[in-house]
């Protein structure tokens, strides 16, 4: 890596640090802003944590960043109702580094306590933070889809195959006996665009593939512009191995995760890859894609967490879709600004791209029902407000809230798995990086 290559590595890295700490502060407004509206007391907002670097006193409330910008936390008073022996004082947002510290007991009277808010009161300041991870998401996506574009096949053909080799073959190179590629028998050439098949015009490279994949030994008729020349050629798709596609021009998966292949027609032509800007209507259905990745990553977590260790500590690659830590994120962000082979303009697209996909793991993540995430204090405000409504209906007082001394050792737990997941990952990071550079 050449000086200047290290140089803006090193600018990426802070730029992310920047994303991601902004991410972090708007997820934290997202809890303060209700929470405040609702009059709950609130002693401190914090990005960050461990030792403070600096803090403004606002008035009932002290506003700081912290020397560690793994998540961050809004001091609320009386996150938890009192129990017999003592009154835990804990805040929402917590991210990734555990409970956060207690609020002061004598800064606020108890009227001002969270735990007194309704039930969905307490939902609305609790799903405050993610909601926001959400927002981000979605606008970043907007700006990415509807500004920069994405980069997508065209109908411009931009390779033509001398010979046809199966989906799973490894090599690369033709040998003597492979079947000629038809698109090459046929007289395809680079820079030949694909207007009609069978005289109906054909609007996206996909709806292509899809009429070749199911015409294998029959013949169609491409109607192609070369040079501004309108000329038909006529080609018969060869039977072969290919991997499946399904309607969003995704490859899907077995349930072992390995690719599906089936028998399809082929011709031997890939297409040229363009940038291009997509409508409003794109942006949920990116965002909704990246939120089911995610989910489904945290659903396999445990298993993709020992192939993290096996990868770590042995010889076993990294997954390349598999968790990651925000070692390994900074990491990547740092290759694509150091990267001199692609425009500035995809460099910050695909930074853009990155702290997206960093606000939906927020948001996902953050909606995992055990405390001390949000989704934990969620989860606690939906059983108080069962165990109330149950109390109405049978006639009896409302109970009292949940005991946050009953759910300490779960807490503690979880908190232990949380940090014994992100140490491993962050190892695994270093000694055994995934990298966009090969």
């Amino acid at each position: 890596m050449s000086v200047e290559q290290a140089l803006w590595f090193i600018v990426g890295v802070l730029a992310l640090i920047v994303g991601l700490g902004i991410s972090i502060g708007l997820h934290e407004w997202g809890h303060f802003a209700p929470a405040k509206r609702f009059g709950v007391g609130i002693t401190k907002f914090m990005v960050g944590f461990g030792p403070t670097v600096w803090s403004t006193q606002r008035g009932e409330t002290e506003f700081g960043i912290k020397a560690i910008p793994l998540g961050g936390f809004v001091a609320m008073h009386g996150m938890f109702a009192p129990s017999e022996s003592t009154r835990r004082r804990g805040g929402a947002g917590t991210d990734f580094a555990g409970m956060e510290p207690p609020s002061d007991e004598e800064a606020f009277d108890d009227s001002r306590s969270f735990y007194r808010l309704s039930v969905l009161r307490r939902i609305v300041v609790m799903l405050g933070g993610p909601v926001m991870n959400l927002v981000i998401a979605t606008v970043l996506y907007a700006v990415l889809l509807m500004g920069f574009g994405i980069i997508q096949p065209s109908l411009t053909v931009g390779s033509v195959s001398e010979c046809v080799l199966p989906a799973t073959e490894t090599r690369t190179q033709c040998e003597p006996g492979d079947p000629a590629a038809p698109g090459n028998q046929a007289g395809l050439r680079p820079g030949d665009v694909i207007v009609s098949v069978d005289g109906v015009e054909v609007d996206t490279w996909l709806e292509l593939t899809e009429v070749i994949r199911v015409n294998p030994g029959n013949t169609i008729t491409l109607g192609i512009e070369r040079e501004g020349v309108a000329r038909d050629i006529r080609i018969t798709p060869l039977l072969t191995e290919r991997y499946a596609i399904d309607s969003r021009g995704q490859v899907p998966v077995d349930v072992r995760g390995e690719p599906i292949t089936e028998e399809v027609g082929f011709v031997g032509i890939g297409a040229a890859l363009e940038s291009s800007r997509q409508p409003v209507g794109q942006v949920p259905v990116a965002v909704w894609d990246n939120v089911v990745g995610v989910t489904n990553i945290i659903l396999t977590l445990p298993q993709r967490m020992v192939q993290v260790a096996q990868a770590a500590f042995g010889d076993d690659e990294r997954d390349p879709n598999g968790p990651i830590s925000v070692v390994g994120v900074g990491r990547i962000a740092g290759e694509i600004a150091s990267i001199d082979s692609i425009e500035t303009q995809d460099r910050i697209a695909s930074f853009l791209a990155l702290l997206a996909s960093l606000n939906i793991a927020l948001f996902v993540f953050n909606l995992i029902p055990l405390l001390p995430l949000d989704g934990g204090h969620v989860a606690v405000a939906l059983i108080d407000g069962i165990r109330r409504r149950f109390a109405k209906i049978r006639g009896q007082p409302a109970p009292r809230p949940t005991d946050p001394q009953r759910l300490m050792p779960l807490t503690l737990v979880v908190i232990a798995a949380l940090i014994s997941m992100s140490v491993l990952l962050m190892y695994a990071d270093i000694v055994n990086p995934i990298s966009l550079v090969q």
